[in-house]
């Protein structure tokens, strides 16, 4: 049956075989192998990239799937094999993930530090800076860039966290953060959290801002490392992708490009870099601008006797009414209310027989930092960080109340509720003796931040100090406080016989507004804050028709402007003064500053800055010039 067998297969001539021959008939030849095996080139610089490059994005590996039997069933390749079975969602996710990690880095370069400014045309430009990183991250090799991409990204992420801090101060102070003075800030942010959310709210907004600002330098990290990756495997693309976006970028910026009043070639991202550097700059310098403004004092050799001659015998009231700012009397939504508190105010003076006249000062701050502003009232230097308060109020610079106080013609009090910690600078501002929120007999409830009702606080006031007898003149500082930020709930006033220890106004608050809603809507705040100052207002107005008397001097202004909630984001700083005299000869001193007469200042009233108030009032009530 052999003839039954099939012939014998023969091999199919090898084509790199010599002569003809086949593979099988080569393969028995005795040949070296280190005769035939060619050497393997050496991987470029490029492949070493794109095949580590590759084998960073998961998506992009070919896995075996342990399903066809080539692989060990328990090797789960991958995340659990999923890429594999789905290669249309995993690629999905990774064009997305790079999609998104391009859109966060845009956002981060693009995003404005104002709230304000937020706007989707904001983010329709061509920032530089993505430019500039791209080319970056395409000439370092592999590791180097690697590296670059992380810092970068962290970098990235702390200048978005400096940015959210920027939006969070021009909401509440109407400019940036400072980097040099502006830390212990946040302490006080974190204070005003409790007084307004309590411990618990308190704790829960720390943590859930500290996570926030972990995750997005995390994030921002992994998304440069994902971008220079992503340039690194698509070399090429990359490399033609810059070059044009960085021609297109030079092209409009030459001709301003700007369709529909939006820059398309912007390099505002290194701009604001360079702006925090100036700041800091003149932060780091501004020490000792201030320590030679601080020698300067035009009262410090002037004999006790000759100093503040007219007013001696006078009782004088210095009283800051917390954010009471022009918009309260400017601006028209609240203008009317405000203009018949006023009004009212002057009538029941007049009936006292009091008169009034008031000015313009131009406050170092605004929206909030109280405490530079009177620093700077009555140090007469312009105090407007926390370096130069620490600066002033640790040194030998004498205050207009510490001036009162060398006379030895006033027992010097501050009534301040306001504080409620320890306050060693109140040392520095010449005080005899200092009433917080402790010393004043309170019983009843804050109202928000406010730990005593104005009207409370003048009683008590008038209680531990004014009414005594047999009593030497008063000089003293008052704060006024129920017109703080948030303005809610807010006291209201009530028969002065009825405020007691205070417990009374537990009702009051209870019949209040909640701040959580108020701040739900702008027209509400400034509602509230209308409302607050009125209250503050008419409180001060109705101690004095009560309580004053032929020798007293009240001198009352505003601290600050309110947040930019209420001032629309104006930057405008002015403060309301005003002082109020029984004494026609008081006022007569000051004939020749050109106030207006009553609480209203005129609009086109006298404005000084807040520093120059000191020196002018010491020259009008020192030794009159003959």
């Amino acid at each position: 049956m052999s003839h039954l067998t099939p012939p014998r297969q023969l091999p199919e001539p090898d084509a790199d075989a010599p002569n003809g021959t086949t593979a099988e008939d080569t393969s028995a030849a005795p040949v070296h192998e280190e005769a035939v095996k060619e050497p393997e080139p050496a991987p470029t610089a490029e492949a070493e990239e794109s095949a580590e490059a590759t084998a960073s994005d998961p998506a992009s590996t070919d896995e075996p799937d342990p399903s066809d039997g080539t692989a060990d069933s328990s090797v789960r390749p991958g995340w659990f094999g999923w890429r594999r079975r789905f290669p249309r969602t995993a690629r999905g996710v990774s064009v997305g993930t790079s999609v998104l990690a391009g859109v966060l880095v845009l956002v981060v370069l693009l995003i404005p530090n104002r709230l304000d400014r937020i706007t989707p045309q904001s983010f329709f430009r061509l920032p530089v800076e993505a430019i500039f990183l791209a080319a970056v991250l395409l000439v370092l090799p592999s590791r180097a860039r690697r590296i670059t991409a992380v810092v970068l990204g962290a970098f990235l992420g702390l200048s978005t966290v400096l940015k959210c801090l920027d939006m969070g101060f021009y909401q509440t102070l109407a400019r940036p953060f400072d980097l040099v003075f502006d830390w212990v800030l946040l302490s006080n942010g974190v204070d005003f959290l409790k007084d307004s959310l309590g411990r618990s709210g308190e704790v829960l907004v720390v943590i859930g801002v500290i996570v926030l600002v972990i995750a997005v330098l995390v994030l921002s990290a992994l998304a440069m490392v994902r971008l220079a990756d992503l340039m690194a495997r698509n070399r090429p693309v990359a490399v033609r992708g810059t070059l044009v976006l960085g021609t297109a970028w030079i092209v409009c910026f030459t001709m301003a490009v700007q369709p529909g009043g939006v820059t398309i070639a912007t390099k505002g991202y290194s701009q604001y870099l360079s702006n925090k550097v100036q700041y800091v700059r003149e932060g780091l310098g501004d020490a000792e601008v201030f320590d030679k403004e601080l020698r300067v004092d035009a009262f410090a050799d002037t004999p006790s006797d000759q100093l503040l001659t007219g007013l001696r015998g006078k009782d004088v009231l210095f009283t800051f009414v917390e954010s009471y700012g022009r918009v309260a009397i400017d601006d028209p939504t609240m203008a009317p209310e405000i203009d018949k508190t006023l009004k009212e105010g002057d009538a029941r003076l007049k009936s006292a027989g009091f008169s009034a006249r008031s000015g313009w000062l131009t406050s170092p701050v605004t929206g909030a930092g109280s405490w530079l502003a009177h620093t700077t009232f009555l140090s007469g230097l312009w105090v407007k960080n926390q370096q130069r308060y620490r600066t002033v109020t640790t040194s030998d610079r004498a205050s207009l109340t510490s001036y009162f106080q060398k006379t030895g013609a006033w027992r010097t009090v501050g009534i301040v509720p306001g504080v409620r910690k320890s306050w060693p600078e109140g040392t520095y501002f010449g005080l005899d003796n200092i009433y917080d929120s402790t010393h004043l007999g309170y019983q009843g409830p804050y109202f928000s931040w406010t730990p005593v009702p104005d009207q409370f606080t003048l009683e008590a006031f008038q209680k531990l100090e004014h009414g005594k007898k047999d009593r030497d003149p008063i000089m003293a500082e008052i704060i006024l406080a129920s017109s703080h930020n948030p303005w809610s709930p807010i006291a209201h006033m009530i028969d002065w016989d009825d405020l007691g220890d205070g417990t009374v106004f537990n009702k009051i608050k209870a019949e209040g507004t909640n701040p959580t809603e108020v701040w739900k809507s702008a027209k509400r705040v400034r509602t509230e804050y209308r409302k607050a100052i009125q209250y503050s207002l008419d409180s001060l107005v109705q101690w004095v028709q009560r309580y004053g008397d032929d020798n007293t001097v009240l001198v009352m202004l505003g601290d600050h402007q309110p947040v930019p909630t209420v001032t629309g984001g104006s930057a405008n700083k002015d403060v309301p003064i005003t002082i109020v005299a029984h004494d026609p000869k008081v006022l007569d001193r000051v004939a020749g500053w050109g106030w207006t007469d009553g609480l209203k200042p005129a609009a086109d009233a006298p404005k000084w800055g807040m520093d120059q108030f000191r020196d002018r009032f010491m020259t009008a009530y020192g030794p009159q010039k003959k």
